[in-house]
């Protein structure tokens, strides 16, 4: 009888080691798919703060809130259960999806460049355009994460080493609660930071935080604008990788290879041979993915297949939405609401 419980507790104590090595795995594999996905992860912790332009501060939280639900919603329920089907009845199909988004990264991209040398860049969602103006700004957030975190999941897909499909479902799952979390946590401290600038300056006791409050709401914009280019960087650079790499596994030699060779050139160098070769491939990846994207850009700006006259009814709509921005109470409340009990310090910039 002892030796019956002896031999059951070592079986549950064995039981106990796989899962726990199993939670470890998991873990780790989790990590690791997450890293593979970081330039995505910048890229929509950049492009989220511009859906809460212009809002008053007390709602800056409630729709970020609603954008993450709806990530959530996108994330575990939408992409995951296709990613797995797809993993099991059509892993040929990945690749040519991945690229898809990485084409779409990359116009987006370049985009973003030919607005920013032209001068004339998109319209932010206004805090101002309706009754529902919050739905339609939720509503178009969920559309522009639905793209973002379709490439997350799937780049974090194809890094992924188990052979289990709940494993990989389990890995899917912790890379999907945990990129959510990162970037709509940050996105949520980046918006207020600028409110938590006004009430360290409304501090009359602490004339340091006056000071590092008032530096911090006057910082804040340029720290946004800072951001916004790294998530321009970001789209090109992870859009131009997708396409590079998909192409080689598509079965292309080049552009591939000759990337590939540079890299193995400085590989080599002592101390610095796998930066050198992660800048050039980098380099090469952002290059790709404004020349990809620019081509895209031409097509849907300026050939009449495309869509150039949005342009001008977008003009029309912005001038709409200014005059009614300019009627509607509380719509710049953002500027100085925090200020309006006397506070000495500057109006904070609007974001």
């Amino acid at each position: 009888m002892a030796g019956g419980l002896a031999a059951l507790l070592d079986d549950v104590a064995a039981i106990a080691r796989l899962a726990a090595a199993s939670t470890d795995d998991i873990a780790a594999a989790s990590v690791k798919a997450s890293s593979k996905a970081m330039g995505v992860v910048i890229d929509d912790a950049a492009v989220t703060p511009q859906y809460v332009k212009g809002l008053q501060p007390k709602r800056e939280l409630p729709i970020i809130w609603r954008i993450t639900k709806g990530s959530f919603r996108n994330k575990l329920i939408f992409i995951l259960p296709v990613l797995l089907l797809l993993s099991i009845f059509a892993p040929w199909a990945l690749t040519p999806i991945l690229m898809l988004g990485g084409l779409y990264l990359s116009f987006e991209g370049a985009e973003k460049i030919w607005e920013l040398v032209s001068g004339k860049p998109k319209k932010a969602p206004a805090a101002a355009k309706g009754a529902d103006a919050e739905d339609k700004i939720v509503s178009s957030a969920v559309r522009t994460d639905l793209i973002l975190s379709a490439e997350i999941m799937v780049i974090s897909m194809n890094s992924i080493e188990a052979d289990s499909l709940w494993a990989r479902a389990a890995v899917l799952v912790v890379v999907a609660i945990g990129i959510t979390v990162l970037v709509y946590g940050a996105v949520g401290i980046l918006v207020k930071m600028d409110d938590v600038g006004l009430a360290m300056a409304a501090d009359k006791d602490s004339e340091f935080k006056q000071k590092f409050g008032t530096g911090l709401v006057h910082a804040m914009p340029k720290v946004m604008t800072v951001i916004s280019y790294v998530g321009m960087v970001a789209m090109l650079w992870v859009g131009g990788h997708i396409l590079l790499v998909g192409t080689h596994d598509l079965g292309l030699d080049q552009p591939y290879g000759f990337v590939h060779h540079l890299e193995g050139l400085v590989a080599g160098v002592a101390g610095v041979g796998g930066v050198l070769a992660w800048l050039i491939n980098t380099f090469f990846s952002f290059v790709l993915g404004l020349i990809v994207g620019g081509i895209v850009a031409v097509i849907m700006h300026f050939l009449p297949f495309g869509h150039r006259g949005d342009d001008e009814h977008g003009d029309d709509e912005g001038k709409h939405a200014a005059a009614s921005a300019d009627d509607t109470p509380g719509t710049d409340a953002a500027v100085g609401s925090s200020t309006d009990s006397g506070n000495p310090t500057p109006p904070m910039p609007q974001r």
